[in-house]
């Protein structure tokens, strides 16, 4: 099966950044891609596309990257604490999402939920998370899931 060429103009959780030249199926670059303003497909005339957009990218990375920094120090290290309803064995109701422990760390920085890897969360207890906060920082912290 041929790949086609696409030309990303947002990041993309495991493919690119803004910028990039990446090869993808037809169908996912066709249906996903291209409708949802991510990508636009590549020709022999878009390199000057190309390298504006790594300029502008990389204009506002060394931007955001200082904030990035004043956020992990913010978050690197804390304890983040969420209730949540429990049975009497000691397993959630569900479960605890990245959304709602974005939400618990907006007071100290706002966060991406899609950026926070924890393991699943079933039951009361501490686990490890990180967060991605800019593509060369992430910061570690911990989650404490507590029975309402």
């Amino acid at each position: 099966m041929a790949e086609t060429k696409v030309i990303l103009t947002k990041s993309v959780a495991n493919l690119g950044h803004s910028g990039d030249v990446v090869e993808v199926r037809p169908g996912y670059a066709r249906n996903y891609l291209i409708p949802q303003g991510l990508a636009f497909r590549w020709s022999k005339g878009s390199a000057a596309q190309i390298e504006a957009m790594r300029k502008a990218r990389q204009a506002k990375s060394i931007a955001t990257r200082q904030e990035a920094i004043d956020a992990k120090a913010a978050i690197e290290g804390s304890v983040v604490e969420i209730s949540a309803k429990v049975s009497e064995s000691g397993k959630l109701f569900g479960g605890i999402s990245g959304d709602s422990i974005a939400a618990a760390l907006a007071d100290k920085a706002a966060v991406d939920p899609k950026s926070i890897k924890v393991e699943s969360i079933k039951t009361a207890g501490e686990f490890p998370a990180t967060v991605a906060l800019h593509p060369e920082v992430s910061a570690s912290f911990t989650v404490k899931v507590v029975a309402e």
